[in-house]
């Protein structure tokens, strides 16, 4: 399968903290997958479903939030890193339902004759953690989702059930997660 996402290496629990990356061609412009990681007017699918939120806009230093689609949960905070549309945007990022401490998360977008080179990159992700598990399994689906999104193909099975848990369990999220406490 010649567009097939792949990883730089399989993550075991010995080595997640080290740096992840994701690697995906998507037949599309570099417009439209630069558009679909960093649109704040709706859910975004490959990012679970969350709307990103940047309330003073994409300074460097600038606060970062996931929320849901109808903005009463923050799953995700973090602060820009970079921002150098279209190529490259970077940001920490921290769950709110955990007490682990950030990592890092970068997008890069390089234009190939075969349409966009999409690499997600992991870094300082703590190991051993909730956060790691997490960090890894969805950095798949979220390269997975976003090619399909771009090619006009369905969504992967596993993150369509994501979503629909999602919004099935929202009401049940920790208070912690409440977007009051994420302004």
């Amino acid at each position: 399968m010649p567009n097939a996402p792949t990883t730089s290496s399989a993550a075991t629990s010995s080595d997640i903290g080290a740096r992840q990356m994701f690697h995906v061609t998507i037949n599309g412009s570099i417009d439209d997958v630069w558009r679909e990681i960093t649109r704040t007017d709706s859910v975004i699918p490959c990012f679970f479903n969350m709307r990103m939120h940047l309330p003073e806009g994409t300074r460097i230093g600038g606060p970062l939030r996931m929320r849901s689609g109808n903005g009463k949960i923050t799953g995700v905070v973090g602060e820009i890193v970079e921002w150098n549309p279209p190529r490259r945007f970077a940001h920490t990022f921290k769950f709110t339902q955990f007490d682990d401490p950030p990592c890092t998360v970068i997008y890069e977008l390089r234009e190939t004759g075969n349409g966009v080179e999409f690499t997600l990159t992991l870094e300082n992700v703590p190991v051993g953690t909730k956060t790691a598990k997490q960090m890894v399994q969805g950095s798949q689906w979220i390269v997975d989702t976003l090619k399909a999104t771009i090619e006009g193909k369905p969504i992967p099975f596993m993150m369509r059930f994501v979503h629909v848990m999602g919004a099935l369990t929202a009401p049940f999220s920790p208070k912690r997660c409440s977007s009051e406490r994420w302004p």
